[in-house]
């Protein structure tokens, strides 16, 4: 699946990081999909749903936290259309657990077909190219092979080397330029061009907003991240796609308000 065709209201949400370490961000994304199943059409979840995935065979016997995510993305499933894209943090995702909440499993970058246009739509970190470290370990762990062996380990030992590391990430991150970990200005400008496109949309960098370069009429918009449970303010958000056009909405646990695209597409 290359293209995607929409019709109705979709809504498209990214880095949520469910896990253990985010019981209140959990509760919200939960609170969140109920709402989505009475003013949406269609749900797409743009990668990094969960903090870390070791495998799909963690839902065998899954932790307690999981298990809540299982049924709280079955419940929605079961009433409206539910899609996955695999983020840097769940590239993992296959598609026995796609099949066993009910959803479909995105490539990793898709040209979106809406009744608000088209758009490009990726979770972003292939973006950062200026992040070289990052860009280095992505075309490691996106091997196959590299895959196969991992996913053969036992799960306990990929837990394991999971979390270090997200600790190694951690601490690297603290030393690194701001610009660095954002997507490069070229490498969007130079994918809208080759796809014929004027709008992408993506995750990652968790600095939402929606971007106009009035030079070449490319547009790039910029999922919230969601976080309750760890900094303040609190964060969240989704991207509402209609009619009327794109609307990146925002909500923490003390203001809601809408951002609509100027111009539209």
């Amino acid at each position: 699946m290359s293209k995607l065709v929409l019709s109705g209201t979709t809504w498209i949400a990214a880095d949520i990081h469910l896990g253990p370490q985010g019981p209140a961000t959990a509760s919200h994304f939960y609170d969140f999909l109920r709402q989505a199943e009475q003013e949406c059409d269609t749900l797409i979840l743009c990668g990094d749903i969960f903090h870390v995935w070791v495998g799909d065979d963690q839902t065998h016997s899954p932790e307690p936290w999981l298990a809540s995510a299982i049924q709280a993305l079955r419940g929605f499933s079961s009433k409206k259309p539910l899609y996955l894209m695999r983020g840097n943090r769940d590239f993992l995702l296959g598609e026995a657990f796609a099949a066993s909440v009910g959803a479909t499993l995105l490539p990793d970058e898709l040209h979106i077909v809406s009744p608000a246009g088209e758009f490009w739509l990726t979770h972003g970190d292939e973006l950062c190219l200026d992040d070289q470290a990052y860009q280095r370990f992505r075309r490691i762990v996106r091997k196959p092979w590299v895959q196969g062996l991992f996913l053969a380990s036992p799960l306990a030992w990929r837990r394991g080397i999971a979390n270090y590391f997200r600790q190694r990430s951690r601490q690297a991150g603290r030393y690194k330029n701001s610009v660095i970990t954002d997507v490069s200005p070229q490498a969007w400008h130079d994918l809208l061009t080759r796809q014929g496109l004027s709008v992408l949309v993506h995750g990652h960098t968790h600095r939402p907003s929606i971007h106009h370069n009035t030079t070449d009429g490319l547009h790039r918009i910029v999922l919230p991240d969601w976080e309750f449970d760890h900094s303040k303010p609190t964060r969240s958000g989704w991207l509402s796609v209609d009619d009327s056009g794109l609307t990146l909405r925002y909500a923490d646990a003390a203001e809601h308000f809408t951002q609509p695209a100027e111009g539209g597409l």
